[in-house]
């Protein structure tokens, strides 16, 4: 089943979504997860994967596990990011398998995750904001950034490109990029401050990403925004799932729709053994 420009799966009751454009490399898993086919009550209700939002560690962990299982992730191989909109980048390795799972966050700030070894699970979480996905095909080597409008004028995308490019050699016009499940243009209300921030990246005009509402409200894109960050840093293979997380209740748990009472979701990407 197609949603956006993504693919919806379901297997064992678990619902998640995929890019097509990353499906076809063998050894890459990638997804992004959706509220349905965990165990999770009331607000939680039912796959939360966010162990901040007031949730028992018990269902959270359970949620992961079934979530490995349905999507072909290795359970013990999880790493998490500790996100508070900064652009703080982490390579991660053997060392680090099971933190914010198994073993203490150790990741405060960190809002983006690389690795180029089989059998890590990168986990980044989101409820709104921009799951970036990265591949290179060429070096064997995976990165996922977390881009809110903060880490978006900040430039996060890029700075991952560059960071992939530092520890891997990765030709940023080799990788391949996606733009994940988010907050659509449809949805995402601005004001005057973000607008501002928004005005200062240099090579983005507003007209290309967003719309003025005359009332001191803008609506933004920031798809758009992150696409064209991408593209300035030299990525050539982009693909954006148009899939807005405030629009789909039935399947995202959404900041904007649902406040502070409620789940979260993850992006994941691992490259397998063998």
């Amino acid at each position: 089943m197609k949603i956006g420009r993504m693919n919806l799966w379901k297997k064992d009751g678990v619902e998640y979504l995929t890019f097509p454009e990353l499906e076809r490399f063998p050894g890459l898993v990638h997804s992004f997860s959706t509220r349905v086919g965990g165990v999770s009550p009331g607000a939680y209700a039912s796959m939360n994967l966010n162990f901040r939002r007031g949730d028992s560690d018990e269902n959270v962990l359970e949620n992961y596990r079934r979530f490995c299982r349905a999507a072909g992730f290795d359970f013990d191989g999880l790493v998490a990011s500790a996100q508070d909109h900064h652009t703080f980048l982490r390579r991660v390795g053997e060392a680090e398998k099971g933190v914010g799972f198994t073993r203490p966050r150790d990741m405060e700030s960190v809002d983006g995750l690389c690795t180029d070894v089989p059998g890590v699970a990168l986990v980044t979480s989101y409820a709104d904001c921009v799951p970036l996905y990265f591949f290179d095909p060429r070096r064997r080597a995976i990165a996922l950034a977390h881009a809110g409008w903060r880490g978006t004028v900040a430039r996060i995308g890029e700075k991952m490109v560059r960071k992939m490019q530092s520890e891997f050699g990765s030709d940023p016009a080799s990788l391949i990029a996606a733009v994940g499940p988010s907050i659509g243009p449809c949805c995402y209300e601005v004001d005057a401050p973000v607008r501002d921030r928004v005005l200062a990246l240099s090579d983005i005009r507003p007209a290309e990403v967003m719309t003025d509402l005359h009332n001191g409200k803008y609506m933004l894109n920031l798809w758009e925004c992150n696409r064209r960050i991408l593209a300035a840093a030299g990525v050539r293979n982009l693909s954006v799932g148009e899939v807005c997380t405030k629009c789909h209740p039935e399947l995202f748990f959404s900041h904007r729709a649902m406040g502070q009472a409620r789940g979260g979701m993850v992006a994941m990407m691992e490259l397998k053994k063998g």
